[in-house]
């Protein structure tokens, strides 16, 4: 297969593009860029740095990757973004790299889907099957896992863990890490139970389903210490591969607290 380029487009010669590579007009390739075999950029998009994006991707107008990060504190080192296979971004997406007094890569999964107008800052990690919907604003270190919904022009603070198969509600300000299968809503975000509709959406079983609201009544109840809940939830709930996910979620120390429920 031949690579497609367009006559007004500008591709540094050092950029890889791999075969069935469509280039439209007015747009930017800088010399360390990878395009994995049929990355169409359909116009006007800017790709600098070290970025590599990989098979079946597709951009849109005015898309930019790869340039410095807004980090102060950068000093302008080797620094990369690489994109998985299959993921789609929109009019007006922007995502950094990584940082040199930091994690120097910025890492998206496969088939992630970033609407228009949304970013994602330095050292970002975001996992397989991802939505940005529209203005989605997430800052830096800020790590997404799998099957993660973010809705429209919720804002992610830096440092963030968002676990995977969570869903952030439209206008969301998260400042806590959201827990795997939880569902968030409100400015300043707070837990309001698991993402019910996800988990079905994605075929989840009722068993599985049943025992994850189980053990997400007993771990945030309003009795006793949140640490005792979760240790009684692991106790009961061992061999639930979905429920240790959560417990072990917690029990990582991270940057941010988690993010708890609404009880007043």
């Amino acid at each position: 297969m031949s690579v497609n380029v367009h006559p007004s487009a500008h591709v540094d010669k050092k950029a890889q593009l791999d075969d069935g590579v469509e280039i439209g007009p007015l747009c930017v390739v800088g010399p360390r860029v990878k395009l994995g075999k049929n990355v169409k950029l359909v116009s006007q998009v800017n790709i600098a740095g070290d970025t590599s994006i990989g098979e079946d991707c597709k951009l849109y107008p005015f898309v930019s990757l790869g340039h410095p990060p807004q980090d102060f504190k950068h000093q302008g080192g080797n620094v990369s973004l690489t994109i998985g296979a299959r993921t789609v971004l929109r009019e007006l997406v922007n995502i950094h790299p990584g940082t040199d007094n930091g994690r120097p890569e910025t890492v998206v999964g496969d088939d992630c889907y970033f609407m228009v107008g949304s970013h994602l800052a330095h050292e970002g990690r975001c996992g397989n099957h991802v939505v940005f919907s529209n203005g989605v604003q997430v800052g830096g270190c800020v790590t997404i896992g799998d099957h993660v919904v973010l809705g429209g022009l919720c804002a992610i603070h830096q440092y963030t863990r968002i676990g995977s198969h969570a869903f952030v509600g439209g206008m969301a300000t998260v400042t806590t890490d959201v827990i795997p299968y939880g569902s968030v809503v409100g400015n300043t975000a707070y837990l309001a139970g698991l993402n019910v509709i996800g988990l079905k959406r994605r075929e989840f079983d009722r068993r599985s389903i049943r025992d994850l609201r189980s053990a997400y009544r007993l771990m945030f109840a309003a009795e006793g210490t949140f640490q005792e809940r979760v240790e009684d939830a692991a106790r009961l709930y061992s061999e639930n591969e979905l429920v240790m996910e959560i417990v072990k979620f917690i029990q990582t120390k991270d940057k941010r607290p988690i993010c708890l429920p609404n009880l007043g």
